[in-house]
């Protein structure tokens, strides 16, 4: 007697992947991995601005500083206190002042030097060290907050100018913080050392890979300089390898104000000791 055949499940024949298809997948994956790490570098940046941007480096509070004509001072903001450093001449011999913003790293150590310059300029000098630099408390938490700690800064003094010169000096990092003080208040010169046209523009050149929109300190000096009804002077070392001397070329195209002068051979640590820079600082503030 015959057994009744029975279906049986066969599974339909399936062909292996093509190449093609073995390569898709793994691309696909490949792009979400980087995708995904994309995503966390962006994060940290985000997250991390502050520490890549600003290179403190704190003072204890009890280190004295030795300088002729010179006094320590502290300047309130919010929860935190500034220190400066306040080159001041016998009030009959003071031309002016001139309000110093210095860079993104170390503290006013390093970057009060050349005193006998400043007073044969015969203007007195205040610079002071941002949140979290040399003998300053607190931490720099938002570009709003800089800005607004540089006003505060410059109204510590300004009473004591109604009638005299007022000159912004910025370098590096302090000349987008010039430029925007100058926007504020009135100065009659704004003096932009080793400056960028912004932060992003900046972050373009170093970081392509990083979208615009996640900047807190866009620092846009390209955007402040048409407003300034000011005199404004650029120096820029053509040696430049931190900052190129292309972003001056730009920012002095901005406003029929500006002047720029470039310092041949000088990078952007030492433009200071190069006699072009020093005796063009000088004429500008004697023309004034």
């Amino acid at each position: 007697m015959h057994q009744p055949i029975t279906e049986t499940a066969i599974p339909a024949y399936q062909p292996p992947p093509s190449f093609l298809q073995r390569w898709r997948r793994r691309l696909v994956r490949l792009a979400l991995l980087a995708l995904a790490v994309w995503g966390l570098l962006v994060a940290a940046i985000w997250n991390q601005q502050e520490k890549l941007l600003f290179h403190p480096e704190p003072l204890a509070p009890k280190f004295t500083f030795e300088l002729p004509y010179t006094s320590e001072v502290y300047i309130d903001v919010p929860d935190a206190k500034l220190h400066a450093l306040y080159l001041h001449q016998p009030a009959e011999q003071s031309k002016g002042i001139v309000l110093f913003l210095h860079g993104n790293a170390g503290n006013l150590e390093t970057w009060f030097t050349h005193t006998d310059f400043w007073l044969s300029t015969g203007y007195d000098v205040l610079m002071l060290d941002y949140r979290g630099f040399g003998k300053s408390t607190g931490k720099i938490e938002s570009e709003a907050q800089l800005n607004d700690d540089v006003l505060r800064a410059w109204n510590y003094v300004a009473h004591n100018y109604k009638d005299k010169k007022k000159v912004f000096y910025g370098r590096s990092l302090g000349t987008g913080l010039a430029s925007k003080l100058a926007t504020q208040t009135h100065a009659d010169l704004v003096v932009l050392v080793s400056p960028y046209t912004s932060m992003m523009a900046m972050a373009r050149e170093y970081y392509p890979w990083v979208p615009p929109f996640i900047l807190r300190y866009p620092l846009r000096t390209d955007q402040l300089l048409p407003e300034l009804p000011t005199k404004i002077l650029l120096l820029h070392g053509t040696s430049d390898q931190l900052i190129a001397s292309e972003h001056s070329n730009r920012l002095v195209k901005l406003n029929p104000n500006a002047r720029l002068v470039e310092i041949e051979g000088a990078g952007h640590g030492d433009i200071h000791n190069f006699d072009a820079y020093t005796n063009t600082l000088k004429t500008a503030l004697d023309s004034l």
